[in-house]
């Protein structure tokens, strides 16, 4: 039997950043270019819909998962589970079991976690993740994916489904690949990103992770030599991660401010931003002071903001972010309140904050920031023609206002 064409092999492996990648060997003898990504402001939330659309958050339309809108928040029920036991609801356990079936209710296809929201919260909030981005219409501004344009193009692929683990989005390739019809092919490994948030990065188990991942794509890439004439590989991340060296419990100074959450202000505690929303002058004031003597990080300006593509003309996610510095983690905050080892979402020029790409052929022109592995993505998918350009421009555009989906009454 004759061995097809192309293959453009494209893993993504969740959180392995360019200064982890400097210190291990990995497929050293097979992806001879490695180059550092620049990251995106935020966390995988905002980095994943940025390399699927070529989009800066502000077109794409995703940030951070909750924001504040009461007017048009889907939680008004979880207002009853505030009466349920704080021993009981602080359990990680728990809360995935609440978030299931929350996402249920909903009917959401997106990633979905109420991670440490306290419950008498969430009515202010909406969330931004409803439906499944690698799906049609799961981009929130409404730009097309790299999936849409295979879709449209009619172009063979493979995709991992990221709700399963990583040994069967493995066994799913292995099949598609010994079956030998797609021509783009996107492995997703989301495993690393835990690792290094419970052990830090130079932990033995982060090294035993990574050659588990080269023994792995090893045996991939050998089966698609096999099938395929000519296998274009692609192995990259979305950041890195940086040690934790301190905590930070700015909930514990806003709270002693007594202003009351939900008439004075808003805000969202992530691991390594605070986002707030004011309700008067005095609690902007107010938190404002606070924040400027806090050691541990800084406001950013709005000239920031949109430089990192977050200026969001209605300040959906935020009219004032705090972000805090590299190795600082907000704990207690509404991710959780357990330590960790590491953590990313800091200042995306951090070298600790780099993504990284590998391959075994040297594109050109290079990527320099995951806003450019679309273009990428889309130039080995169709090919180096006028086609490409067209398409690229097809992407071009505006978030619009999020249209969330009906929620039960």
């Amino acid at each position: 039997m004759s061995r097809a064409k192309t293959l453009s092999l494209f893993t993504f492996i969740d959180a392995f950043g360019w200064e982890i990648l400097q210190r291990h060997a990995f497929l050293d003898d097979l992806l001879t270019t490695r180059i550092p990504l620049g990251t995106v402001f935020g966390y995988s939330s905002t980095c994943i819909p940025t390399i699927l659309t070529g989009k800066l958050p502000r077109e794409h339309g995703h940030l951070s998962f909750f924001y504040y809108d009461p007017q048009r928040s889907p939680f008004g029920i979880c207002r009853l589970l505030r009466f349920l036991p704080r021993s009981l609801t602080r359990r990680g356990r728990v809360r995935r079991i609440m978030s299931r079936l929350i996402q249920r209710y909903y009917g959401y296809t997106g990633y979905f976690q109420i991670y440490n929201m306290p419950f008498e919260y969430l009515p202010l909030f909406d969330y931004s993740e409803k439906r499944d981005i690698y799906q049609p219409g799961g981009i929130n501004g409404g730009v097309p994916t790299i999936f849409d344009v295979l879709r449209q193009q009619g172009i063979p692929f493979h995709v991992s489904d990221w709700r399963r683990s990583e040994e069967d989005n493995l066994k799913a390739l292995t099949a598609a690949l010994e079956e030998g019809s797609v021509r783009f092919a996107y492995l997703y490994m989301a495993s690393m990103d835990a690792i290094l948030h419970a052990h830090g990065t130079r932990s033995p188990l982060v090294s035993q992770k990574i050659a588990w991942y080269e023994e792995h794509l090893r045996r991939v890439i050998a089966l698609a030599q096999k099938t395929y004439e000519d296998v274009r590989v692609y192995v990259f991340s979305d950041h890195g991660q940086a040690d934790v060296e301190r905590l930070c419990d700015l909930m514990k100074r806003i709270d002693s401010l007594k202003l009351r959450f939900g008439v004075d202000y808003a805000a969202v505690y992530d691991s390594t931003m605070a986002r707030f929303w004011f309700l008067n002058d005095s609690a902007r004031h107010q938190i404002v002071e606070v924040l400027e003597a806090d050691p541990h990080g800084h406001i950013l300006s709005e000239q920031q903001l949109a430089a990192y593509g977050c200026d969001f003309p209605d300040h959906r996610y935020g009219e004032l972010f705090f972000l805090v510095d590299p190795g600082v983690l907000i704990c207690p905050s509404f991710m959780g309140e357990t330590p960790l080892a590491a953590m990313h979402g800091y200042d995306p020029d951090h070298k600790d904050s780099l993504a990284m790409l590998a391959s075994n052929v040297t594109p050109d022109p290079l990527p320099q920031r995951l806003d450019d592995m679309y273009a990428l993505m889309v130039s080995e998918a169709i090919g180096h023609s006028d086609d490409v350009a067209l398409i690229r421009q097809q992407g071009a555009g505006t978030a619009s206002e999020m249209d969330p989906l009906p929620c039960p009454t």
